[in-house]
C-alpha cells in the first residue's frame, strides 16, 4: 500500500497493525493534531488505539501531537512545501495514486480570498482504489440499446458513496470495447477525462497510475470548464469523463459538449434530480432541456452501494429481477 508510506512513525506503525480485513476497506484516515486517530471503513467510523485496535471510545484513542502533524505534512509535501502554494489555498493535496489529502488549520486571507493555509492540524487521507468490473451492471444502461450511442450521464451522490470509483471503471471499459450482452462486439472508444483533482486517473508526471483504458487521455490538475474545452479541441474524444462538476462554469461546459455531439459522463453531489435541480447552476441540465438522458443516484446500504437509475424525465428504470434497485456492492 503505497499511501502507508506517507504516514511517518508512529501513525505508519499504528495502521500497519489494523486487522487486514479493515485495512483492506479503509476509506478515510482522519489525522488530528491533539485529538483521536479516527478510520472509515464501509462508511462506519473508528477510533484506533497505539496497537492498531479499533474501538468506539476516543479515550482509548492514539492522538497525534504537534511532531506527528508536522512530520505527516513534511511527508505530504516531500519535504518542500512551498511547492504546494495553491494546493494549500485549495485545501487538500493529491498525491501519486490519486489519494486525496483535505487539510485544515488556519486560513491565511488576501484581499478578502484564501490565500492559502498555515497551521494545518486536520488531514483527511482519502484511500483511492481501483475496483475493475464495478461498472458492469450500469454499462448496458449508459450505452442505448437501439443506436450504441453512449448516453450523457450524470452519477449523483452524497460524498464518499463511490462516484469516482465508478467513473473510473466506466472510462476503462469504454476505451477497452467488449462483449455485448447479445454477444455482439463494443469497439473502443476515445475517451477523454479531465481530472482536476488528479483522482480519477491518479496520475503522477501526466502518466495515469490506474488503468482507465487504451484509448484515454487524461488532462490532469486542469480546472473542469477549460478542460473540457481544450480536450474537445484538441483531442477529439468520443466521450468525456468529469468528477464533480459544481460551479456555474462547470454546467456551461458540459452544455457546450453536449450540443458539440460528444457524450458527457460526469458526477455530482446530490441525492437525487429533484435536490440539484434546486441549485440554479444546474436547473438548465436537470429540467425543460433534458440534456442529460440517464441519472445513476448512488446509495450507500448496509449491504454497500447499492444504485437507482433514471431516464431523462426522471422516470425511474427497472433492472430486471431487483425492482428499481441494483447492488453495486462496493465501499
Amino acid at each position: 500500500m503505497e499511501w502507508l508510506e506517507l504516514f511517518p512513525e508512529p501513525l505508519h506503525g499504528i495502521l500497519g497493525k489494523l486487522p487486514e480485513t479493515v485495512f483492506k476497506q479503509l476509506e478515510e484516515i482522519r489525522v488530528r493534531e491533539g485529538r483521536p486517530l479516527e478510520v472509515n471503513t464501509n462508511g462506519e467510523h473508528h477510533f484506533v488505539t497505539s496497537a492498531g485496535r479499533l474501538t468506539l471510545n476516543h479515550m482509548e484513542a492514539y492522538k497525534p501531537d504537534r511532531e506527528d502533524a508536522h512530520r505527516l505534512l513534511d511527508f505530504i509535501s516531500n519535504h518542500s512545501l512551498y511547492t504546494m502554494e495553491e494546493e494549500l489555498r485549495k485545501g487538500f493535496i493529491t498525491i501519486p495514486g490519486g489519494h486525496r489529502i483535505g487539510l485544515a488549520g488556519r486560513t491565511v486571507l488576501s484581499r478578502g480570498r484564501v490565500e492559502h493555509l498555515r497551521d494545518i492540524s486536520s488531514f483527511n487521507v482519502r484511500i483511492a482504489r481501483a475496483i475493475p468490473g464495478i461498472a458492469d451492471r450500469i454499462l448496458p444502461y449508459v450505452a442505448d440499446r437501439k443506436s450504441g450511442k453512449i448516453l450523457h450521464t450524470l452519477i449523483l451522490s452524497p460524498p464518499q458513496h463511490g462516484k469516482t470509483t465508478l467513473l473510473r471503471d466506466l472510462a476503462r471499459q469504454l476505451s477497452y470495447g467488449g462483449l455485448e450482452s447479445n454477444g455482439g462486439r463494443r469497439s473502443g472508444l476515445k475517451v477523454g477525462i479531465i481530472d482536476e483533482r488528479s483522482e480519477i486517473a491518479g496520475s503522477h508526471k501526466g502518466i495515469p497510475g490506474f488503468d482507465v483504458g487504451p484509448r484515454t487521455d487524461v488532462l490532469d490538475g486542469c480546472p473542469k470548464a477549460e478542460g473540457m474545452m481544450m480536450m474537445i479541441r484538441s483531442m477529439s474524444p468520443d466521450v468525456l469523463i468529469v468528477d464533480e462538476i459544481g460551479r456555474p462554469e462547470d454546467a456551461e461546459a458540459v452544455r457546450e459538449a453536449l450540443h458539440a455531439g460528444i457524450a458527457v459522463i460526469a458526477s455530482a453531489h446530490g441525492r437525487d434530480v429533484a435536490e440539484m435541480a434546486t441549485r440554479p447552476a444546474f436547473a438548465g441540465l436537470t429540467t425543460g432541456q433534458e440534456l442529460f438522458q440517464l441519472y445513476v443516484m448512488l446509495e450507500r446500504t448496509s449491504r454497500g452501494v447499492s444504485f437507482r437509475l433514471a431516464d431523462a424525465k426522471q422516470r425511474r428504470l427497472t433492472l430486471p429481477g431487483e425492482g428499481q434497485h441494483g447492488g453495486i456492492s462496493y465501499a
